[in-house]
């Protein structure tokens, strides 16, 4: 098992800061960084938390240190449906019904999807049986055939931005089963004329195919600021939105459909 001194290394390395860096941002010397990193001071969890803080450690891996300090973790991980989150989870449910007629989702560290509005149903007609059953994968529904894959008119695109978004995601935070799942459907290799030419994730649309029709659509990515609990640490809310007129009137016209049959 790593010591606190080890796993603050790992993380100071991952963020690219010397100890002289990490000492200056958390306002104590470099030489207690050292002595801290090497062992030969154990440091109080008020310190690890400094450090940590300093170092945007995700709530997980702050309490990872704090067990490796000898101390009790500080945060609590709680199912989103547990009546400690009610609010939170309140919170959630209206910023998704508040997006709609648009897709909206929030899914978890390792793009599991845990809610969503009533406007991605319409994306999952068709889509293979075992492919919804819980827990349910954002990476998995746009990259397989039986998924969303044969629907999405420029797969290589969006294969290329979510191995760039998952590779700045392992970076900042590693994490076994999330690292499988990109070796399995992201390492880069030559498939649908994937050539990894996106370089930028900023606006780069979803073309979807559906008979004669194609929805272009963009997406933006909501987190908590200040979470407390490492399951709100570890949600976002992915909101769609139409990169173009055609599009948005689909939606509304969609939204219309589902009023008059209510």
């Amino acid at each position: 098992m790593d010591t606190v001194g080890e796993l603050l290394r790992q993380w100071r390395h991952r963020r690219h800061l010397s100890q002289l860096d990490l000492a200056i941002a958390a306002d104590v010397s470099a030489r207690h960084v050292s002595l801290v990193e090497t062992g030969k001071t154990r440091p109080s969890a008020e310190m690890v938390l400094r450090l940590a803080e300093q170092l945007d450690v995700p709530l997980r891996g702050r309490n990872r240190l704090l067990l490796a300090a000898g101390f009790a973790p500080r945060f609590q991980e709680r199912p989103l449906d547990s009546d400690a989150l009610a609010s939170a989870r309140d919170a959630l449910t209206r910023v998704l019904r508040a997006h709609e007629p648009y897709p909206a989702m929030v899914f978890d560290r390792r793009w599991n999807i845990v809610l969503a509005n009533r406007a991605v149903d319409a994306f999952l007609v068709g889509v293979a049986p075992e492919l919804l059953r819980p827990p349910v994968n954002m990476v998995r529904l746009a990259l397989e055939p039986r998924g969303f894959a044969d629907n999405i008119v420029n797969l290589a695109d969006v294969r290329s931005v979510l191995r760039a978004r998952i590779t700045r995601q392992l970076a900042a935070a590693p994490d076994a089963e999330l690292t499988a799942l990109y070796e399995r459907y992201l390492a880069p290799g030559d498939r649908d004329g994937d050539d990894g030419r996106i370089e930028s994730d900023v606006l780069t649309p979803m073309l979807f195919r559906f008979g004669d029709r194609e929805l272009r659509l963009f997406s933006t990515i909501t987190t908590f600021g200040t979470p407390m609990d490492i399951t709100l640490d570890e949600v976002s809310v992915e909101s769609y939105y139409p990169a173009d007129d055609e599009t948005a009137a689909h939606f509304a016209a969609a939204r219309r459909g589902a009023q008059g049959s209510s």
